[in-house]
């Protein structure tokens, strides 16, 4: 099974690789691969980290689970392949995005584009079982991406995490709030948008503390 990763983020993560609940999830990451659908394609399972250098990070946004659908996860979090019909919770983002900015979304629901302006597209768990939600919750994934946030919050300085959810804004006990910005609200799924999700504006938030900063907007 080979797998992309950046070399900034394989040095970052070094202390995790040889642990025994990383050498654990990879047995079972492989069975799971060799014997069941798994998304995303094994080769995509680091997309986030590869597309998303740990010195470039600017913007933390997290999830939760890979999406579960045939040919939709492509190993960003909230991002769908090009040509695939945007869920639910994205097109919500990209509702909010457009009353936020007063921009047009575009058609693709692909968000490369995002991480390769140094945003991590972060899920939580890396793969996850077809057709079924949180299959692969709870087997390792989230000690590696708990070290992964808990690097940023210590290692750099003046980073935006966009925390949506409940199970997003847990992450928050890692992250110093006068070293970094922390954007929260509602997740932007059906069942919770209109209950904070809209309205929020992240990305403008997000784009006056970088530029507070020194640094460049994202270009959402």
């Amino acid at each position: 099974m080979e797998v992309r990763i950046d070399p900034t983020w394989k040095s970052a993560l070094a202390a995790e690789w040889d642990k025994p609940y990383f050498v654990e999830l990879t047995d079972f990451v492989r069975r799971e691969y060799a014997t069941a659908t798994v998304y995303p394609p094994a080769s995509q399972i680091f997309a986030a980290f590869d597309a998303c250098p740990a010195d470039r990070v600017k913007v933390v946004i997290l999830g939760q689970d890979p999406y579960h659908g045939p040919g939709q996860a492509n190993g960003l979090s909230f991002s769908v392949n090009d040509g695939v019909p945007l869920p639910r919770s994205l097109e919500n983002i990209y509702r909010e995005l457009r009353s936020d900015l007063g921009t047009e979304p575009p058609v693709s629901g692909n968000l490369m584009r995002w991480a390769r302006q140094g945003v991590l597209m972060l899920n939580a768990t890396l793969t996850v079982r077809a057709h079924t939600p949180t299959s692969h919750s709870r087997r390792g994934w989230e000690m590696l991406t708990d070290a992964a946030i808990r690097y940023l919050a210590t290692q750099r300085s003046n980073i935006v995490f966009i925390l949506w959810g409940s199970f997003a804004r847990s992450k928050s006990e890692f992250i110093d709030p006068s070293r970094h910005c922390i954007i929260t609200s509602a997740h932007p799924s059906p069942l919770s948008a209109s209950r904070g999700f809209f309205g929020s504006r992240p990305f403008s938030k997000a784009n006056e503390y970088l530029v507070s900063h020194g640094l460049t907007p994202i270009e959402w």
